[in-house]
């Protein structure tokens, strides 16, 4: 038999049926809308009398995004720690938290990154929004070895360019950071034309050399990249789902996906059932009578 624990206080109900409750996001995203607004009036130049107004709405946005943390612990009960087990309730609280720092205050540029960081928390409410920055973090290890091999690649076609070009074209491969740049830049391949005329005018055989390095960085790595995070999102997608069927909201000890797809198998044999009897009456109601054979007549 399953153990349970002390049952949560009146509290904790009323502020879990809150934090459950979809008006509570509405209104989380629309105050971090309206933050966003305030963040970006604050960027005009002479606000005159609107300044005050936005100061005070200032410690009303701080006033609201303390009182959401603090309902959101609540809902835990007993056990607020595990408030802190979310990734992204902690993100939460300490972006909350980091504005009432003692070095952060007035117009400072760390208080303003900290008041732009709130409006990150619109990613924690959009479903689609939470896959692709999860899918973006696990591709981190991928995308550390695509880095790698890109890095390499530019190099080497940094080296050679220096040496093909260094005298022709100084400004553009004159030393190897400027080689670097050029051939960065030329990952937009915006100046490829430019460039192979002014390297067909020294040699044709620097085609080979721009079209290689077109090929195997804007084709072949470009395509891993992708790769990469594609994959990454399927995974980070399988793990929402895997995630979402392992919630068990109701307590009996089975996930709460598992009972919709046993409750949903059920439905199914259900309704096999009554089409089987419904068939089965149809057939037995249109069956046609079959005639009475006469007595035989005595002599």
């Amino acid at each position: 038999m399953r153990q349970t624990g002390p049952p949560p206080s009146r509290l904790a109900q009323r502020c879990t049926r809150i934090t459950q409750s979809r008006v509570f996001e509405i209104v989380i995203v629309t105050v971090i809308g309206a933050n966003a607004v305030v963040l970006g009036i604050e960027t005009y130049p002479d606000l005159g009398t609107a300044g005050p107004p936005l100061h005070w709405l200032e410690w009303l946005f701080r006033a609201f995004f303390v009182t959401e943390i603090v309902i959101r612990i609540l809902a835990h009960g007993r056990r607020p720690q595990d408030f802190f087990r979310h990734g992204w309730n902690v993100f939460d609280f300490v972006v909350i938290a980091a504005a009432f720092l003692p070095g952060l205050h007035g117009d400072s540029p760390a208080l303003r990154v900290v008041r732009i960081a709130r409006v990150v928390r619109l990613v924690r409410f959009s479903p689609g929004l939470r896959t692709i920055v999860a899918a973006l973090l696990r591709s981190l290890p991928g995308v550390g070895g695509f880095l790698a091999l890109a890095m390499v690649t530019l190099y080497v076609y940094g080296m050679a360019g220096w040496l093909i070009f260094r005298h022709a074209q100084p400004e553009d491969y004159g030393t190897l950071g400027r080689a670097l740049l050029t051939l960065f830049v030329l990952l937009s391949l915006e100046t490829l034309p430019d460039l192979i005329e002014e390297g067909m005018a020294l040699s044709p055989w620097t085609l080979v050399y721009y079209v290689s390095y077109v090929l195997i960085t804007a084709n072949l790595l470009l395509n891993i990249l992708i790769a990469v995070i594609v994959n990454s999102m399927e995974e980070a997608r399988r793990l929402e789902m895997t995630e979402r069927m392992a919630a068990d909201e109701d307590g009996d000890g089975v996930p709460d996906e598992i009972d919709r797809i046993a409750i949903s198998q059920r439905l199914d044999d259900l309704r096999q059932l009554v089409a089987d009897l419904e068939r089965e009456l149809r057939i037995e109601r249109d069956e046609p009578a079959r005639p009475k054979t006469p007595l035989p007549r005595g002599p």
